[in-house]
């Protein structure tokens, strides 16, 4: 059974895996060979793509797509396996990437690296990191870019009416792209209001309701906003009665699923010290 999709990464590259490549690595002479695999059989493959792609001067290797919704704390931890187990599977040097859609609470900051030292060890993992609301929008219909064309409301520059029905006239020009236009609505949906939505693409917005599209982002969207909720309530209701907590146990409580958070929750308010709430959090 396939699993709430992300954003149809996978479909939004292969539109032009070419340009895709070319752009994430910024190396105009790279040219996208395959998309690859990327389920591994102990771990769940929800929002990246894998792509093998060729350069005269590096030969062979791998780009690794991460495409979030939003940022999460988790994510360096996950590019790092992520990276390794990509590049243990195909044994070639792999371009980690993650392209961030919206932007993260503000009390989040966005990190380019994974770093551990744990008994004199360290383990680092650098990945070049794309917040799409810092991308100016005309790049999408210069370069060209038809994997972006959706995104080109929340980009910089993006929520302007001529902007979005330049992007929804890309769209409707390529048989290849129509099925995009609920998706585009569903971005632009979030910088203008419904009723000029509507207008823009002179369909009722139950369209939008009954794509495929908008129901996985919406679902994806309710599941992430649940967790969220639930996470920083908990977070401060641990602040409250013991003071700022340490930020390897934010990462770990942000691990858990609603439910656990919800369990722990009764935790935060029967134990009477932090250390007995992360001897709990350890179990």
């Amino acid at each position: 059974m396939a699993k709430v999709a992300d954003i149809g990464s996978k479909r939004l590259i292969n539109l032009a895996p070419d340009a895709w490549v070319k752009w994430v690595t910024q190396r105009p002479e790279v040219v996208a060979k395959e998309i690859l695999g990327s389920e591994f059989h102990w771990i769940s493959r929800e929002t990246d793509v894998l792509v093998k792609a060729y350069s005269a001067t590096h030969g062979d290797f791998l780009v690794l797509n991460e495409l979030q919704l939003r940022y999460t704390a988790q994510i360096p931890l996950r590019m790092r396996a992520y990276t390794a187990l990509a590049q243990e599977r195909y044994r070639l040097p792999t371009y980690p990437v993650l392209i961030n859609i919206l932007p993260p609470p503000s009390t989040l900051t966005i990190d380019s690296s994974y770093e551990q030292e744990f008994l004199g060890l360290r383990a680092i993992q650098d990945y070049r990191v794309i917040n799409l609301w810092e991308i100016d929008a005309e790049i999408v219909f210069g370069q060209p870019l038809p994997s972006l064309l959706p995104f080109v409301p929340i980009l910089q520059g993006g929520g302007e009416v001529s902007v979005v029905q330049r992007a929804l006239q890309a769209l409707r020009a390529d048989e290849e792209l129509n099925e995009l236009e609920s998706l585009l609505a569903f971005f632009a949906s979030f910088v203008l209001d419904t009723p000029l939505v509507q207008q823009i693409m002179r369909w009722d917005m139950a369209v939008l309701r009954e794509s495929p599209w908008y129901q996985e982002i919406e679902q994806r969207g309710i599941q992430q906003g649940l967790h969220l909720g639930t996470l920083q309530q908990l977070i401060r209701v641990l602040e409250q009665r013991f003071g700022e907590i340490s930020h390897e146990a934010e990462i770990r409580l942000e691990g858990k699923n609603v439910e656990q958070l919800e369990t722990l929750m009764d935790s935060a308010i029967a134990v009477s010290s932090l250390e007995e709430f992360v001897s709990i959090l350890s179990t």
